[in-house]
């Protein structure tokens, strides 16, 4: 099982990359299907269109809650409250992150376009009703993750 997470993480970090070529923040997701296939994929917009936000929006609009339910959100880093709200509302069943805010914060600092929160995915989730499981960070792909934020954000 964590061979296959690190390489969804790895998809999610192609399309954070991509992203970034065009000039976006450098997140990417991706929503994995209960058979281990990527269904969608999404890389950050702007400051409030994020990948997680974007994909979980598409994801509840392509697919019933029940089927969402047995999915995963892969991102790149943990996502914020919006994002982490967003996925709980999607019913997406699942959220597995690279790298921890904190360590995006430790990068980014007081950078206007990414005003971090301290405030846990886990958090977030255990707050609602539903017991979504979240997985990470992964400590053995974080650097490996965090480093296109490194030039990016000295923008």
């Amino acid at each position: 099982m964590t061979r296959e997470m690190l390489a969804h993480l790895r998809s999610a970090d192609a399309v954070a990359r991509e992203a970034a070529t065009h000039g976006h923040h450098p997140f990417g997701a991706v929503l994995v299907g209960p058979d281990d296939t990527i269904l969608m994929r999404q890389g950050n917009i702007d400051t409030v269109h994020h990948a997680e936000t974007e994909l979980a929006r598409r994801a509840a609009a392509a697919y019933s809650p029940a089927f969402l339910w047995t999915c995963t959100l892969v991102s790149t880093g943990e996502p914020c409250a919006m994002c982490t709200g967003t996925l709980y509302w999607a019913n997406i069943g699942r959220l597995v992150y690279g790298f921890e805010e904190t360590d995006l914060l430790a990068l980014t600092g007081d950078h206007a376009e990414n005003p971090t929160m301290s405030l846990a995915s886990r958090t977030v989730l255990g707050s609602g009703q539903k017991k979504i499981e979240v997985l990470g960070p992964f400590p053995e792909v974080a650097d490996e993750l965090l480093a296109p934020h490194r030039d990016f954000w000295k923008r």
